[in-house]
């Protein structure tokens, strides 16, 4: 019911790029995460997971290079800076702060785009690489990289499954990831 209503809050508004942020979001806030994965249920936390998500359409669309896949990854961007600005406001942060906050937040977005674009690139011969970078971005207060391995192999099953959709389908908004429950599985 969340994730429906989700869906109809981002549909609603501009398009096909708030429909796809929508999913980000819904996927970002999937209970496994937080409750199996021990990422923080904070406004930190969620936020670094809405990056991340963000990151892996993003880096999908990137892969394309057309003109359309650029726009389209422009305006999820842009929608998520929006969706932010807005929650700022909700959260009672003042007109003064808000631009400073969103400033700070685009920095912490690009800074760690870069570090999982390059991570995610050398997996394959570096899988450590990527499980570092997440420990430094979503679990910086703890040793046991348990959880990070797990994230980042996450990570890399959801850049892949996107890399399968069509782009015609991304650009219309239909964005699929993993389940997420099966990469805290300890079984």
């Amino acid at each position: 019911m969340v994730f429906k209503n989700l869906l109809k809050h981002f549909s609603q508004r501009d398009g096909p790029h708030s429909i796809a942020y929508g999913q980000i979001v819904a996927q970002a806030r999937q209970e496994a995460f937080y409750a199996s994965g021990n990422v923080a249920d904070t406004v930190d936390g969620r936020y670094d997971m809405i990056v991340l998500h963000t990151f892996l359409l993003i880096n999908r669309l990137n892969v394309d290079g057309s003109a359309e896949a650029k726009e389209f990854s422009q305006n999820v961007f842009n929608e998520m800076f929006t969706d932010m600005d807005r929650s700022l406001r909700e959260m009672g942060v003042g007109d003064l702060a808000v631009g400073k906050k969103i400033k700070k937040m685009a920095q912490v977005f690009y800074g760690r785009v870069q570090a999982y674009d390059e991570a995610i690139k050398l997996y394959g011969e570096q899988p450590q690489l990527l499980v570092d970078v997440v420990s430094r971005n979503i679990f910086p207060e703890t040793e046991d990289h348990r959880n990070a391995d797990k994230i980042a192999r996450y990570m890399v099953s959801a850049a892949e499954l996107l890399r399968q959709q069509q782009l015609a389908d991304l650009l219309v908004g239909v964005v699929e990831f993993p389940e997420v429950k099966a990469f805290f599985d300890d079984t």
